[in-house]
C-alpha cells in the first residue's frame, strides 16, 4: 500500500447564508471578514501551509464574487478549481458535483466554508487517510466532532472510541464540525446535479459501522449569525 503525499480537498462555499442576512444579501458568507481575513481564506491558508494544494471550491449564491476572489492572484501557488452550481445542491449534492474535478484515488477531505477553526489539524489529514486505508473494510467517512455549542445543545452524533454513530436521547452527543474525510463510494448513489443532504448517507454508513471520527479540541465557531461574527471580531480568542 502506497502512502499518499497529498489528497484532494474541498471547501464548501455555495450556501445562501439565510441566518446571516442582511450581511449575505450582498456578500457570500465565506467572504465575510473574520479578523481582517475572509472566512474561507483561513481554511485555504491552513491547507496550503500543510501542502494540501489541490483544492475545489463550490459556489452558487453570489458565485461571481467567489470567482473574483480566487482570480486575484494571491492563491496562484495553489491548484484551486471552482465548481459552479446553478442552485445550491446541499452538502452531499455539492460534493458529488465537484468530484470529477478532483483526482480521487479513494478519499478526499472537505470542510464547510462558514466555520472558523484557525487551529484545525490540517497537518494530520494525510496521516489519518493512510490509517483509514489499512482497514479491511474501508470506512466511508472520518468525521471531526466538537463540543456542542449553546445554539445546538442536542448535538448530532455520538463517539464511542473512534466509532461514530447516530445520536440517541440517552447518549453523550457531539456536534459535527462540518469537516471530514470521505470515501468516494459514499456518494455513488447520488446522481450528478441532484440536491442531496449529507446526514442521511452518513447515517446509512453509520448503520454498517463504517464511520469513524475524533473530537476537535481547538476553537471552533459556526459563524452562522451576524451576532456570532461580531463576537469573533470583538474577542481575541484564538
Amino acid at each position: 500500500m502506497h502512502k499518499t503525499q497529498t489528497i484532494p480537498c474541498m471547501v464548501l462555499a455555495a450556501g445562501r447564508g439565510e441566518r446571516m442576512r442582511p450581511l449575505t444579501d450582498h456578500t457570500p458568507k465565506p467572504l465575510l471578514k473574520v479578523r481582517g481575513k475572509a472566512l474561507i481564506d483561513w481554511h485555504i491558508d491552513g491547507l496550503a501551509t500543510n501542502h494540501l494544494t489541490d483544492i475545489v471550491v463550490n459556489h452558487a449564491w453570489l458565485g461571481e464574487q467567489i470567482i473574483q476572489h480566487f482570480n486575484q492572484g494571491k492563491h496562484k501557488k495553489l491548484n484551486i478549481q471552482l465548481s459552479a452550481e446553478n442552485e445550491a445542491l446541499e452538502t452531499a449534492g455539492g460534493l458529488r458535483q465537484a468530484m470529477p474535478l478532483m483526482k480521487i484515488d479513494d478519499y478526499f477531505f472537505a470542510i464547510n466554508g462558514d466555520v472558523f477553526c484557525p487551529q484545525f489539524p490540517f497537518g494530520r489529514i494525510l496521516e489519518i487517510t493512510n490509517e483509514l486505508r489499512k482497514n479491511e473494510r474501508p470506512p466511508m467517512a472520518y468525521l471531526f466532532l466538537t463540543q456542542n455549542p449553546s445554539h445546538h445543545p442536542e448535538g448530532d452524533f455520538q463517539l464511542n472510541g473512534n466509532l461514530v454513530t447516530d445520536k440517541t436521547s440517552s447518549s453523550i452527543n457531539h456536534t459535527f464540525s462540518g469537516a471530514g474525510l470521505y470515501h468516494q463510494d459514499l456518494f455513488k448513489s447520488i446522481k450528478m446535479g441532484s440536491v442531496a443532504k449529507l446526514a442521511p448517507i452518513l447515517r446509512s454508513a453509520m448503520s454498517e459501522s463504517l464511520v469513524l471520527g475524533e473530537m476537535l479540541n481547538v476553537l471552533w465557531v459556526d459563524v452562522g449569525t451576524p451576532e456570532r461574527l461580531a463576537e469573533l471580531n470583538s474577542n481575541d480568542i484564538i
